[in-house]
């Protein structure tokens, strides 16, 4: 009888740049910086930046800062944003900065856009002080002016003169980044679909309604020249250690934190593992803790690898982002980020 497992899914990272008690944004992003080098000797297939913004234990709040400095260090994976937060920036603006990334390392580049403000209402307002930009139900034809910005056509504006302007993003395009609409409700997947556009299911922020929402986005996709078929994948929230119970473990940091964010308490840096494990709990906390931890994928290497194959096959994807949630203790480097290095190391090995 063949016991051998079914091959596993490709493998992507979703890194929000976390900052725990204690750490600079200069050591978080050293330590970020560091996986993803680590991520392109694995074989990932990608390595995506947040954007999130005024949060204590984030630092991703630039992905297009992030990713130039990623491509940099890097030789083959793709890499980019998941995502830039459109109604926070103007088009254009988006359309250059992409477009630059693409000349730097052509091939490379994604650009997944998102709607949601990435932030509280305060400097989502300090983000959106420009106006008209800031409105988002012109998110549909902000998505198609920065595809065409960025193309080597570039776009044209009829002015009320009756003058026909031509715009380009950067002067002599010869490519263009893929394009990646993301999302955790039906909005974007009906765009996505729409448009004939690569599509993400944010499940590491909210898995309801996933089935219903794949389905919208395969059934009524509109193929296009640069995508025939429907492309999708999955986020998942991912701990690995050689054990469950380490695992475990690393990820009660950010379980505690999501609670936190869940029922509105004061957010701080990340805690240490063992911050996290003397924590005081009330039963709603408890509660809460489980209840989240049961929807990510928590253990040692075979019992992820086991998950994220299920995981896969039950939605028919070849590919999942795993968002590294495994923390770290208190005597490891500031510089560095352990926990987070060995899910990827031993999830690369048992999906291998």
């Amino acid at each position: 009888m063949n016991t051998t497992p079914a091959p596993g899914p490709r493998l992507s990272v979703l890194d929000l740049v976390p900052v725990r008690a204690g750490q600079t944004s200069a050591q978080a992003l050293t330590a970020s910086l560091d996986l993803v080098r680590l991520a392109d000797r694995l074989g990932y297939t990608r390595y995506w930046f947040a954007e999130h913004h005024n949060m204590p234990a984030v630092a991703a709040s630039t992905p297009p800062v992030m990713i130039a400095a990623a491509l940099a260090t890097t030789e083959r994976i793709r890499v980019g944003s998941g995502g830039v937060m459109l109604p926070n920036h103007a088009p254009l603006v988006v359309a250059e900065q992409f477009a630059a990334l693409e000349a730097i390392a052509p091939g490379r580049v994604d650009l997944g856009l998102g709607r949601a403000p990435g932030s509280d209402p305060v400097v989502t307002q300090l983000l959106r002080a420009t106006g008209p930009t800031a409105d988002v139900d012109r998110f549909p034809q902000h998505v198609t002016d920065i595809m065409a910005l960025m193309s080597p056509d570039g776009a044209q504006l009829r002015l009320t003169s009756g003058q026909v302007y031509d715009v380009r993003a950067t002067p002599a395009a010869d490519g263009s980044p893929t394009v990646w609409l993301l999302g955790s409700s039906d909005y974007s997947a009906r765009l996505a679909a729409e448009l004939g556009l690569p599509y993400v299911f944010a499940n590491h922020f909210s898995g309801a309604g996933i089935e219903q929402v794949l389905a919208l986005y395969r059934d009524g996709y509109n193929p296009s020249e640069a995508h025939p078929e429907p492309r999708t994948f999955l986020t998942a929230n991912v701990s690995v250690a050689r054990t469950a119970e380490e695992a475990y473990a690393r990820a009660l940091p950010q379980l505690r934190l999501m609670t936190r964010l869940r029922t509105g308490r004061p957010l701080g840096a990340l805690e240490s593992v063992e911050a996290a494990q003397a924590g005081e709990v009330d039963s709603l906390t408890a509660e809460m803790i489980a209840d989240t931890a049961s929807a990510w994928i928590i253990g040692d290497p075979d019992e992820a690898a086991a998950e994220l194959r299920r995981l896969a096959q039950r939605h028919g994807v070849e590919e999942v982002m795993v968002v590294p949630v495994a923390g770290s203790r208190e005597d490891e480097p500031l510089d560095a980020t352990p926990g987070r290095t060995q899910t990827l190391e031993l999830l690369a090995a048992a999906l291998g």
